[in-house]
Formats: structure tokens, sequence, C-alpha cells
């Protein structure tokens, strides 16, 4: 297991930086991280941005020097390359994060402020001014989740969002109105292991919609065991833990208007 870095040239901000990047283990990479004393905001889903000044750290925690070039074609080879557009950010990645998917695969959670290139699905989240978080349960999986489903034959991610929240809540909404906030893709380790519908590569598209107040609800009773307006302290508890929680809690957390 070996955590590698390259030499300070990558400009940004006034300032040059390194690459910290694992060939093996982003629990290695983390480790070196932290001996290093590196934040975790520094941390960009495969490697962390380490600043000239902190080079020196980062070897004495044990991170090995190498050619800019080495340490991108070793990391693309470990299976731990972590794809983002500019100006996306990774929040997280996790082997089997779903858990009514049962064959092998990997969640990589990434806040988008653009819809992902390819949707198998769309999830819509709902929060009023009462800062209530609308979240569902479904009748065929477990836990708590905001309400969504996978796209029909010719629609787009949007027209999926808003037919989904309406059959399974009861609630309407114009698809001009959802704003992204990220997705998850969804990755199966090679074409024949994807069980139908899915592809090798999927995306789940992840949107925001602010409304006045809470609506009432009309749950469908087939699809829908509960649906409930939660506080985002109750929702945490119920849904915390999910992989698709980070682009919850950053829908949140979002900067407010005037």
């Amino acid at each position: 297991m070996t955590v590698l870095i390259d030499p300070p040239a990558w400009a940004a901000h006034g300032r040059l930086f390194s690459h910290l990047a694992s060939d093996t283990s982003l629990e290695e990479l983390h480790e070196v991280a932290r001996r290093a004393g590196l934040p975790p905001q520094a941390f960009e889903g495969d490697h962390y941005d380490v600043p000239q000044e902190r080079y020196a750290d980062a070897v004495a925690a044990g991170a090995v020097p190498v050619p800019a070039g080495e340490l991108a074609r070793r990391l693309r080879d470990s299976g731990l390359r972590f794809r983002k557009r500019r100006g996306e950010r990774p929040l997280g990645r996790r082997p089997n994060g779903l858990e009514w998917i049962p064959d092998e695969h990997v969640v990589e959670v990434v806040a988008s402020a653009l819809e992902p290139p390819s949707s198998a699905g769309a999830a819509v989240i709902l929060v009023t001014t009462a800062d209530l978080l609308l979240l569902v349960r479904n009748t065929s999986r477990q836990g708590w989740a905001a309400p969504g489903g996978k796209r029909d034959p010719g629609e787009t991610v949007r027209q999926t969002a808003v037919r989904e929240l309406r059959e399974e809540v009861g609630l309407s909404l114009d698809p001009d109105h959802l704003v992204p906030v990220g997705y998850q893709r969804i990755l199966f380790p090679s074409q024949a292991a994807a069980p139908p519908p899915w592809d090798q590569t999927n995306h789940l598209a992840v949107f925001g919609a602010p409304l006045p107040a809470p609506e009432p609800l009309r749950p469908d009773p087939t699809e829908i065991a509960e649906a409930e307006w939660l506080s985002w302290t109750e929702a945490e508890r119920r849904a915390g833990g999910q992989v698709f929680w980070p682009l919850l809690a950053r829908w949140r957390d979002r900067p407010q208007g005037p």
C-alpha cells in the first residue's frame, strides 16, 4: 500500500499545490492526510490538494514523492479515480451504499449545480419556510429518503422528478422550478454485473424545491408506507446514516437570499 505525492506544481489561489493520493486505499490516504494535518475540505474525492508549505509534512507522514505522471497513472489503475466536472464537489464514496441493490456496486455522491450527464432516476428534496423536509418510506425497501424513482422512456430527469413526486405523495411541481443539488453515481464493476435495468454507470439526480409552507400529502398506498414533513433534526435521525445524506445537508445549508 502506498500513498503518493507529486511535486508542488499546480497553481491555484496564488499558491502552488501537490496532489496526495493512494494507489490502494482511501482509508490509508485519509490516515496519512490526518497525520500531515490536512483539513477534510482538502479532500477531492480521490486525492488531497496539498499546499506547497505542507509538502514536507506529507512526506514526513509517509507519502512517497513521485512524478505527476506516475501519480496520475497509478491512481487511474487503482480504480479509486473519482470523476467530476468543473465546479463539482465530491461528497463521498461507499461500496454497496444502496441496500436495495443486492448486486456489488459503488455509490459516489457528488454536489453539483449541473444535471448529471445521464440518469436512471431522480429524487426531489422539499423544504418549507418552517424548516421542514419531506421524506418517505417505501414499501419495497428499508429506510427513509426523498421521493423519487426511475426514469420512464422519453422523460427528462426533471419530468421524472415531478412525476414521481405526484405519484408517491400527490404533490405537483413545475419542473422548471427544480434546483440541481447534485447526484449519486452508481457504478457496477462490469457491464455483465449490472442487473437490469441498470447500466454499468448510472446517475440518480437530486433536486431541491423550496415551498412556502408544507402541503397536505396523499401517499400512494401501494408504493409508500409512510410520508411525513419532518424537522431537520428528526430527518437526520432517520436518514443521516444513508449515503445520500450529504446532499440533503448541502441543500439545508445552502446560502439563503435576502
